[in-house]
């Protein structure tokens, strides 16, 4: 099974309106300002140790460097990282029509978490997986890990 999450909005959130981690060390908090949503490390770790693939698929152009960076900080080992630029070369690359802006069907990955109800429109569209979070929540990690596990049932079913 894959997992994937959008970064801004979803993870990156403003410490102003969310519970947020806490901040890495210097220097790498000089480094790395994001703050991600409180319970992200858990929630990663989680899926990790189950077996899961951890993915990142946003329409940022920061650097797979850059990303993956940030969360070995936080001691999260990701699989595999799909940005503006990678999106752009493999998913948009030779369509004349437009794509939409993720299309996780295109990594076999079984379940998108994003902010945007417009990627989630898109998941019925073009047939993904898409689970949507909003504002602060202090149960958003235990509903994904509950998503995850109906995902997993259905596949133990076929």
């Amino acid at each position: 099974m894959k997992v994937s999450f959008d970064l801004d909005d979803t993870l990156f959130v403003s410490e102003e309106k969310f519970k947020v981690e806490p901040t890495l060390r210097f220097p790498w908090n000089l480094i790395y300002k994001e703050r991600l949503r409180a319970g992200t490390i858990e929630l990663m770790h989680y899926i990790r140790n189950a077996g899961i693939e951890l993915w990142i698929y946003t329409t940022s152009f920061r650097s797979e460097k850059y990303i993956r960076g940030m969360f070995r900080h936080y001691g999260v080992k990701l699989d595999q990282v799909v940005n503006g630029s990678r999106h752009a070369q493999e998913v948009q690359k030779g369509h004349s029509e437009g794509m939409p802006s993720k299309y996780p069907s295109k990594y076999r990955i079984d379940l998108h978490i994003d902010d945007d109800i417009s990627v989630a429109q898109n998941g019925r569209t073009y047939g993904f997986k898409v689970f949507t979070v909003g504002g602060p929540d202090d149960e958003w990690a235990n509903k994904i890990i509950a998503e995850i596990d109906k995902i997993q049932a259905r596949k133990m079913e076929k």
